[in-house]
């Protein structure tokens, strides 16, 4: 069986640098102009508690939270190539490698397995989990994290072979979430999805030294002195789990009511919601800072933004619409992430038009775009509007935006950091909202200037003229404020 590996190598920083790509997993350190994020006060929050490594001593008697402040894990990647190109396989390990410095670990090494399909028992198959066990070893790795979902019988056999902790990548995705999610929301869902993805793989030993004997007296195990105290550890700690579940699904229930509320709200008003939905990192906050100046956190990390912001916007002819942020999706997106975030990501779901931002600085873009139309069929949003935009045209080679102009010809491209192409696309999203149903034409009174107000707020003013009676308008508007009008109508409603 061919077998081929990828090495990552890491800086005095901790930095990891992947040989065989061309792209870099350092930050961008260009310069970036002051005032187009807002104040990101939370972005400095985020950085005065990050983890620092270099220490030369480590403390005894710590809690693992604080072990994990003072010292960097130290990890080797791991991954199973099954099909595609060498290429794609380096990007998702690249990737994974990008995943791990998110979550505040220094990336060691990372071993790539040419195979057809991942070993049932130990994931690598148990050559290739020796060879990982010397890596480990030479390295002084803390853990090895693998590329895939692994079973709970495969992670256990995998860290019996290799001697240190292994987590897969959902374990390691959930980790980053736990970390970054801000809002009473966000804690709820994080917390709902590590505990729906613990819960199969509670592991422990000497539990059969607690259960309870049946049978008859003088049988094999029976009798006196061969009964336990019944529930096991880890019988309660099942239990304990399952309630905590389903009193984190009724809190979460409890704010989808106040967001289907709000979202209720708009669609009354008859306000067009627009949703940034796009690959992690992608830009999508920062997007939504240039277009509306809401200062919402802008950091070069993997799922920095966890909570949806909605603001409004207007466009050029004075329509009012929503632009809402969401969550970053990613390539296997963890299916339990996809469930707890439901009630966030039909924020999606329910919008009038998606803005797809698309990373053109990143190694596959396509690859992205597939990622992210799978999560949105997960969500039933396949059949809203798309624009596509393609973001980070400042950091992209000319050859590769050359050839994403040619296959996606209707996309927009732009440049969050620069503002290049920002006008483009507030004229593509202007001309894809949806218009208001009714035109009228009406003579408004000097006296219902509160009257022009939402004419001007919530409809499509085509033209105006000031006249002795009043002001004469010619607009197209909504059903409820075509009724609000029906004194001041000039000709009929078409």
């Amino acid at each position: 069986m061919a077998e081929s590996s990828l090495r990552i190598e890491t800086d005095s920083t901790g930095n990891a640098d992947i040989e065989l790509t061309d792209w870099s997993l350092e930050e961008d350190n260009a310069p970036v102009e002051p005032d187009y994020d807002g104040d990101q006060l939370d972005l400095a929050e985020r950085h005065a508690l990050r983890r620092v490594g270099g220490l030369s001593t480590e403390l005894t008697d710590v809690t693992e939270v604080e072990y994990r402040q003072l010292r960097l894990e130290r990890v080797v990647l791991v991954g199973v190539w099954t099909s595609g190109t060498a290429e794609e396989a380096e990007n998702a390990l690249t990737e994974l490698a990008a995943l791990a410095e998110t979550a505040g670990s220094q990336v060691l090494e990372g071993l790539l397995q040419r195979r057809g399909r991942p070993d049932p028992a130990t994931y690598l198959g148990a050559g290739k989990a020796k060879e990982v066990r010397e890596v480990v070893l030479a390295t002084g790795a803390d853990t090895v994290i693998c590329d895939g979902e692994l079973a709970p019988s495969q992670r256990r056999q995998l860290e019996d072979i290799v001697g240190v902790k292994v987590i897969d990548r959902t374990a390691l995705i959930l980790d980053i979430f736990a970390q970054h999610a801000k809002s009473r929301e966000g804690k709820a869902q994080v917390e709902l999805a590590q505990l729906q993805y613990l819960l199969p793989r509670l592991r422990g030993w000497g539990e059969s030294l607690s259960r309870q004997a049946g049978g008859r007296v003088g049988t094999a195990g029976g009798g006196i002195g061969g009964r336990g105290p019944g529930e096991t550890k880890i019988e309660l700690d099942r239990r304990r789990i399952r309630k905590r579940i389903s009193k984190l699904q009724q809190e979460i229930t409890a704010i989808k009511k106040i967001r289907t509320t709000k979202r209720a709200s708009r669609r009354r008003s008859e306000v067009p919601s627009v949703a940034i939905a796009g690959y992690t990192n992608a830009g999508k906050s920062s997007l939504l800072n240039r277009i509306t100046g809401a200062g919402v956190l802008v950091e070069n990390a993997l799922f920095a933004t966890l909570d949806a912001t909605t603001r409004r916007s207007r466009t050029s002819d004075g329509r009012e619409y929503t632009l809402s942020d969401t969550v970053g999706f990613v390539r296997h997106l963890p299916h339990q992430l996809i469930e707890a975030f439901r009630s966030t990501l039909e924020e999606v779901a329910d919008a009038d038009l998606l803005v797809h931002v698309v990373d053109g600085s990143h190694p596959d873009p396509g690859a992205q775009i597939s990622a992210v139309r799978e999560v949105l069929k997960d969500i039933d949003a396949l059949s809203i509007p798309e624009l596509l935009v393609v973001n980070k045209i400042d950091a992209a080679p000319a050859e590769t935006l050359l050839r994403l102009r040619a296959e996606l010809p209707a996309a927009v491209f732009v440049s969050a950091r620069t503002g290049e192409g920002i006008d483009e696309l507030l004229a593509a999203i202007e001309e894809r909202l949806p218009h208001p149903e009714v035109e009228v034409r009406a003579v408004v009174p000097y006296d219902r200037g509160d009257l022009m107000h939402r004419l001007h707020e919530h409809g499509e003013v085509l033209s105006t003229e000031h006249t002795d009676a009043g002001t004469a308008v010619h607009a197209r508007v909504a059903g409820w404020l075509a009724h609000e009008l029906s004194d001041y109508v000039a000709a009929p409603l078409s």
